[in-house]
């Protein structure tokens, strides 16, 4: 199958997503309202609140979503065959994560932009609202922690990469106070921030960076931990600063790597004729996780993805300009990822071998193909970089400056929701000093994650990326679920047709309790005292919060089919989450 005829398909499909299902859901589903003065303008504050262009907030929310998920997932799900791999991160990004996203930032908008824990305790109760904030404590700690982990990995096999990834933080700034200060469109700058970048891949080539000297020198064994806590000093003062400053103009410098690493593949696997080496559905050895309900947890971010939620309702919905920007920012930025998992699939299947010997070798196991998912992206992506004549060295620090953009991106993200978390968490035991301070807060919320960071175990990759990342994809799947669970029960407050949520819905959660259950078993069988009664209390929060979601959708469900009632409006709504939070 010649891999250049996947990608047109894949992407034509996309694009009828957008045009037709996307349409569907702002007009029919959500009922986005260009009128609707949003929190970005009601609570404009200059720091976290600030209205926002819809094309540089979608390069914001993509890069914050996209991270290394996209790319790790579909690397990893190919071992069952690119066919599987691939009608999910299709049907996934079209009818789940779409609906999911959107549905999110619409959500948050409507209720002040406060987080999907917060507000879940409006929408369906104050048990729901207090579990759910576990559930993304524990994700968000998670996801900092591993990205850290990847990172600094990265850096370390990468050094041609240091100078371009640590020199894009002047870059964005210097591009950030140019266009807020001036009130300049941001095009322009970010495209010459984004050849500023490109340069210093060249520098980087020239001048590697290993601080392995450092390591020793500081008494560190590995050279990684070292990356490690620079990365989150780093991310601590990002979080801290103005998104202007730093996070949107380095969004919309990373969301312009999607359409150059996308031009890239295309024209790479056009010169080149690439086809797919990998098999459509693969003959996994005895032993291995299953297709269902593994592929559903492997494939998360690229299809749906929990983290997203956290996303539009923790900095996107902060920024929204106008409400019916919804569906460009939410809905595209679905497609966006689902685009970068597309180019992780072809990258894989085309790219990384020439042969299937040589392919069967790279994915000889799961743990094989586990271990080597980042690498062969980027020998993928360097091998049809090289056929359109970039020389395969740079082509390779090329691929590595893109992972590692987007991953750093959703770590600059992810503190700063991690430390909006702890503030909730904060007010609801009534602990008034961290939840109004914002440096405290961002503390607790770089401390955590950077102690299982540094956590030795799990051999080389550390105990957050060797043990416990394990638990991930569940714990990812099931946010996802419960976060359509909250979406649906408030559409169906609001009287709208809630079926275009409930499908995925059913279906996400029951592949994700079904891998629970697996895992339980097999975390038990193992001996993995650490994961099994993880893995249990996740699946106890996970039933727990099923049962309070489908009572909450059933008295919404009761409650419209009493007398009409128009829909409510924008004064009712900020009523009801004032009395509320009160």
């Amino acid at each position: 199958m010649p891999a250049m005829v996947l990608a047109i398909a894949v992407l034509a499909l996309f694009a009828c997503g957008f045009l037709f299902y996307a349409r569907y859901l702002a007009q029919k589903v959500y009922r986005l309202d260009p009128d609707y003065v949003t929190p970005a303008h009601r609570y404009r504050d200059g720091v976290d609140f600030v209205p926002t262009n819809k094309h540089v907030l979608f390069g914001h929310h993509f890069t914050s979503v996209a991270g290394a998920a996209p790319i790790v997932g579909p690397a990893i799900a190919v071992y069952w065959g690119w066919m599987p791999a691939l009608i999910w991160i299709v049907l996934g990004t079209i009818v789940a994560a779409g609906v999911h996203d959107m549905g999110a930032l619409v959500l948050s908008v409507r209720h002040r932009a406060r987080g999907i824990g917060t507000l879940t305790k409006d929408v369906i109760g104050r048990r729901a609202g207090t579990l759910f904030l576990i559930v993304i404590f524990f994700l968000l700690t998670l996801v900092n922690a591993v990205f850290s982990v990847v990172i600094g990995n990265l850096l370390v096999a990468n050094p041609g990469a240091v100078i371009p990834i640590f020199g894009e933080i002047p870059i964005a700034i210097a591009i950030g106070y140019h266009v807020y200060r001036r009130r300049s469109a941001a095009l322009v700058p970010s495209l010459l921030g984004v050849a500023a970048l490109y340069l210093l891949i060249w520098v980087g080539q020239a001048v590697p960076v290993d601080i392995t000297p450092l390591a020793e020198a500081l008494g560190v064994e590995q050279t990684r931990n070292v990356w490690i806590v620079i990365l989150f000093v780093y991310t601590f003062i990002a979080s801290r600063i103005p998104v202007w400053v730093l996070l949107q103009p380095r969004d919309y410098i990373n969301s312009h790597q999607l359409f150059i690493a996308l031009a890239i593949v295309l024209l790479g696997v056009g010169v080149g004729w690439n086809t797919m080496v990998a098999p459509a559905i693969n003959a996994v050895p005895e032993g291995s996780p299953s297709l269902f309900p593994f592929l559903f947890i492997t494939v998360a971010c690229g299809a749906i993805s929990g983290f997203h939620c956290l996303v539009s309702s923790g900095t996107t919905a902060k920024q929204l300009d106008k409400e019916t920007d919804a569906k460009y920012v939410g809905y595209g930025g679905a497609l966006g990822e689902g685009t970068l998992a597309l180019c992780s699939i072809l990258a894989v299947g085309a790219g990384v071998a020439a042969s299937r010997a040589e392919w069967d070798g790279l994915y000889a196991d799961f743990g094989t193909a586990s271990g080597g998912a980042v690498g062969n992206f980027v020998t993928g992506i360097a091998t049809f970089a090289n056929n359109i004549g970039i020389p395969f060295d740079l082509a390779v620090i090329f691929g590595a400056v893109v992972v590692i953009s987007f991953a750093a991106t959703t770590m600059d993200t992810g503190v700063r929701l991690q430390r909006y978390v702890v503030q909730e968490i904060a007010q609801l035991v009534g602990w008034r000093r961290l939840a109004d301070n914002l440096t405290l807060a961002g503390l607790v919320a770089v401390a955590v994650p950077l102690a299982l960071a540094l956590m030795p175990g799990g051999e080389d990759a550390g105990y957050a990326f060797g043990v416990l990342w394990q638990l991930f994809g569940t714990t990812n799947q099931l946010l996802a679920g419960l976060a359509l669970a909250v979406i649906a029960v408030w559409v169906t407050k609001r009287r709208s047709n809630p079926i275009a949520i409930l499908v995925p819905l059913v279906f996400l959660v029951a592949m994700t309790t079904w891998a629970l259950i697996v895992n339980l078993g097999k975390f038990i069988e193992q001996g993995e005292w650490v994961l099994a009664p993880l893995d249990a209390l996740i699946f106890v929060l996970a039933v727990w919060m099923i049962a309070e979601a489908a009572r909450g959708l059933v008295l919404a469900w009761n409650d419209r089919q009493g007398p009409a009632r128009t829909a409510p409006s924008e004064e009712s709504e900020e009523a009801a989450t004032e009395k509320a939070a009160d």
